[in-house]
C-alpha cells in the first residue's frame, strides 16, 4: 500500500466530490427539473467553462492511461490519435455551430432530437438513441479501465469481487453528486481535472527525459525492445501493412468523435456559436498535450516498467504502465498528485456520458414511445434515474468481463457510431438522403461492421472473435468475392462499414426520390442553422 499517494489521492478526491455537490447551486436556473438545466448546464456555459468541459469530455483517462500503454507495446501504431486530433477540429467547426444553432432554435437536447425533427422520422430517430447509447456504454467501462489502474497501482489489489470494491465506492460518490447537480457536476470538476493533467504532463515530460538520459535514450532504448519481441506491426515506424490502418483509423476517428451524444453535449451546452469558434481554435492545444503524454510509453520502456498484476484476473494489466512509471519514478506526494490527475480524469468523463445517455433514453425512447405526455419535472426525474442505470451498467462491464475486451469493446463502440455520420452530421447540410435511404445504410453498416468485426480474432489467440478493429483487405469478402485476395494490408472496420452505409443510403435514396416515396416532415428552417444567442426566435431555456 502506498500511503502517502493514497492520502493525497483521497484528499483532491474528497475536493471534487465537495465540488460535485456545491455545483447544484454554481450558475443555477430557476430548477433542476428540466433536462435544458439538468442535462445541459441551462445551455450558459462561456468560452473557458466549455474549454475545459469538451477537453475534460474528449481528452479522458482512458486517453492519459490507455494511449501511452499503446505506444508501449505496439510502438508507432498507437500514434494515430495524435493526427486524429490534428485533422478533427478543422472537420468539425462548421457542422458543430450548425448543430448548436438548430438545437438552440428548436430545444434538442440530443442528437436524435434533431434527426427526429429534421426527417420526423421516430424510427431513424430511435436508431440514432440506441446506437448512442450502447456507443457509450463501453466508453464508459473504459473510464472505470483507468481509475481502476490507478487504485491498483496505490495497492488496492485485491482479487475476486472484493478487487473491485473501491471503484464502486469511487462510482456511487459520482452517481450521488452527478444525480444531484447534473451537467454542472463535471464542468465545475473539469477544472481541476484539467489543472491537475496539464501540471502532471509538463513536468514529467521535463523531469523524465532528463533522469533518463534524454530522448535518444528513451528512443534506444523502445527500438532495442521492439526489435528484440518482434511482433507483425510493432516498431517505432509503421510497416507496409499497418499504413492504411493507421490513416483510416486516425480518420475514423475523427469523424466519430463529435458524433459520440456526450461529445455534443457540451457543445450543446455552450452560450453560442462565438464560444465554440474560440473553443475549437483553443482545443487543439490539448493534442500537443496527448502527443508528448503518448510519447510516456516509449519512457516506460526506457525506465523498465513493467505492468503490474492484476489480482482480480491474474493477468498483468497494461493499463497500470503509466501509474506504475509515475510511482516509481517521481516522489510519493507528486505520484499522489498523478494519481488524482488520472483518478478525477475518469471521472469527469464518465459523468458527461452518464447524462448524455440518460438524455437519449428519456427523450428518444421513454418520451417518444412509453410516455408521449412526460411533463420537464418527468423527463429529469427519469434522465436522473437512467444516469444512474448507465453507470452501474458500466460498472457491471467491469465487474463481468475482461477489462482489456472492454478496451475492445470501445474500438465496436467506434464502428457503430460512424454509422449515425449521414443521418446526423450531412443531414446538418442537406435532405437529399430519403430517410429509408438512411435507415437501410445503417442496418447496412452496422451489420456488416459487426460481421467483419466477429470475424477478426484478438493477437493474443486468447478471443477468436471481436479481438481487433484492423481487418486484413485479403480477408473482405462481398457475398462471397474477395476483392483483394491474398492482401495483408489491413484497414479500419469502421471506414468501410461507413462506405457500406453511404453506398447503400444513396442506392435506396436515389430509388425512394424516384418513387416519389414520402420523405418525412421537416420542421427546422434554414435560418435555424444560422441563429446566436440574442436571436429573438431563440426557444427559451427550460420552456415547458
Amino acid at each position: 500500500m502506498r500511503w502517502t499517494e493514497l492520502v493525497i489521492f483521497l484528499l483532491l478526491f474528497g475536493v471534487v466530490t465537495v465540488l460535485g455537490f456545491f455545483a447544484a447551486r454554481w450558475k443555477a436556473g430557476s430548477t433542476l427539473d428540466h433536462l435544458d438545466e439538468w442535462g445541459l448546464g441551462g445551455r450558459k456555459f462561456g468560452s473557458w467553462i466549455t474549454w475545459f468541459l469538451i477537453g475534460g469530455d474528449v481528452y479522458t483517462a482512458y486517453t492519459f492511461v490507455a494511449v501511452p500503454a499503446l505506444m508501449f507495446s505496439a510502438g508507432a501504431a498507437g500514434f494515430f490519435a495524435l493526427p486524429y486530433t490534428v485533422i478533427l477540429y478543422p472537420l468539425i467547426f462548421m457542422p458543430l455551430l450548425r448543430i448548436w444553432s438548430v438545437s438552440r432554435a428548436r430545444g434538442y437536447v440530443t442528437p436524435a432530437d434533431f434527426v427526429r425533427g429534421r426527417y420526423g422520422s421516430s424510427v431513424l430517430a430511435l436508431l440514432v438513441a440506441i446506437t448512442g447509447i450502447m456507443a457509450t456504454m463501453p466508453y464508459i467501462a473504459l473510464q472505470l479501465v483507468g481509475l481502476e489502474a490507478v487504485l491498483r497501482t496505490l495497492g488496492l489489489n485485491g482479487s475476486g469481487a472484493l478487487g473491485h470494491l473501491p471503484l464502486l465506492i469511487a462510482f456511487v460518490v459520482l452517481a450521488l453528486y452527478t444525480y444531484q447537480s447534473g451537467l454542472r457536476a463535471p464542468a465545475l470538476i473539469a477544472f481541476v481535472k484539467d489543472i491537475l493533467v496539464y501540471l502532471v504532463i509538463i513536468v514529467a515530460v521535463v523531469y523524465l527525459p532528463i533522469k533518463l538520459g534524454g530522448w535518444s535514450e528513451i528512443f534506444g532504448a523502445a527500438d532495442a525492445k521492439f526489435k528484440a519481441t518482434p511482433a507483425p506491426g510493432d516498431g517505432l515506424l509503421l510497416n507496409g501493412n499497418n499504413q492504411l490502418q493507421y490513416a483510416t483509423l486516425a480518420l475514423g476517428s475523427a469523424l466519430a468523435l463529435f458524433l459520440y451524444p456526450h461529445s455534443l453535449t457540451g457543445v450543446l451546452a455552450s452560450r453560442g456559436r462565438t464560444v465554440i469558434k474560440r473553443n475549437m481554435s483553443a482545443l487543439p492545444a490539448y493534442s500537443l498535450l496527448l502527443g508528448l503524454l503518448a510519447l510516456l510509453g516509449f519512457v516506460a520502456i526506457a525506465a523498465g516498467t513493467k505492468p503490474l498484476v492484476n489480482h482480480a484476473t491474474g493477468n498483468p494489466d497494461t493499463n497500470t504502465i503509466i501509474p506504475n512509471l509515475f510511482a516509481e519514478q517521481f516522489p510519493s506526494w507528486f505520484a499522489g498528485i498523478a494519481f488524482a490527475a488520472i483518478g478525477i480524469g475518469a471521472l469527469v468523463p464518465a459523468a458527461i456520458m452518464s447524462i448524455a445517455a440518460a438524455n437519449l433514453w428519456t427523450r428518444n425512447i421513454y418520451k417518444e414511445f412509453l410516455r408521449k405526455r412526460a411533463t420537464p419535472r418527468e423527463e429529469a426525474r427519469q434522465a436522473k434515474l437512467a444516469s444512474l442505470v448507465v453507470k452501474f451498467g458500466a460498472v457491471a462491464f467491469v465487474l463481468f468481463i475482461d477489462p482489456q475486451f472492454s478496451i475492445d469493446l470501445q474500438l465496436i463502440g467506434g464502428v457503430m457510431i460512424l454509422q449515425t455520420l449521414p443521418a446526423v452530421a450531412i443531414a446538418l447540410y442537406t435532405r437529399w438522403f430519403h430517410v429509408w435511404g438512411l435507415v437501410a445504410g445503417w442496418v447496412a453498416g452496422m451489420g456488416w461492421g459487426m460481421v467483419m468485426l466477429y470475424g477478426i480474432p484478438s493477437a493474443d489467440g486468447k478471443r477468436a472473435h471481436f479481438g481487433t478493429s484492423a481487418l486484413k483487405l485479403g480477408e473482405l469478402n462481398l457475398f462471397g468475392w474477395h476483392p483483394f485476395g491474398g492482401s495483408t494490408l489491413q484497414i479500419y472496420v469502421g471506414f468501410v462499414a461507413l462506405v457500406a452505409n453511404l453506398v447503400v443510403a444513396v442506392a435506396v435514396s436515389a430509388v425512394a426520390r424516384r418513387m416519389r416515396v414520402f420523405n418525412g416532415l421537416d420542421e427546422t428552417r434554414p435560418e435555424d442553422y444560422h441563429v446566436d444567442e440574442g436571436h429573438a426566435d431563440l426557444k427559451p431555456v427550460a420552456a415547458h
